[in-house]
């Protein structure tokens, strides 16, 4: 098969560009590791995928319209706030 079929038929089936689709994929697993860690911007960068952090911010950005750092703060801070109330609303009196 060819390059060009191969990606007219991924296209069809999948509707984006095989580029478009993994991009996306490091995006999300970005994401993932945004939220799942405390590791810096470059390493996830690294770790997916893109060659630097500048543009692992740069697709990020397009794709959720907030950089990398806003990110982490506002899922941190949403978790945070998640498991304060959790704490306070224990069926045991904990917390």
């Amino acid at each position: 098969m060819s390059p060009r079929t191969f990606a007219r038929r991924f296209d069809e089936e999948v509707g984006v560009s095989p580029g478009r689709w993994l991009i996306q994929q490091r995006v999300d697993r970005a994401r993932h590791l945004l939220e799942s860690t405390d590791l810096a911007v470059d390493e996830i960068a690294g770790q997916v995928g893109f060659a630097t952090g500048a543009s692992l911010r740069q697709h990020l950005h397009a794709a959720i319209g907030v950089t990398p750092l806003a990110y982490r703060r506002t899922f941190r801070g949403a978790a945070l706030a998640t498991g304060a109330a959790s704490t306070l609303s224990r069926p045991d009196g904990g917390g």
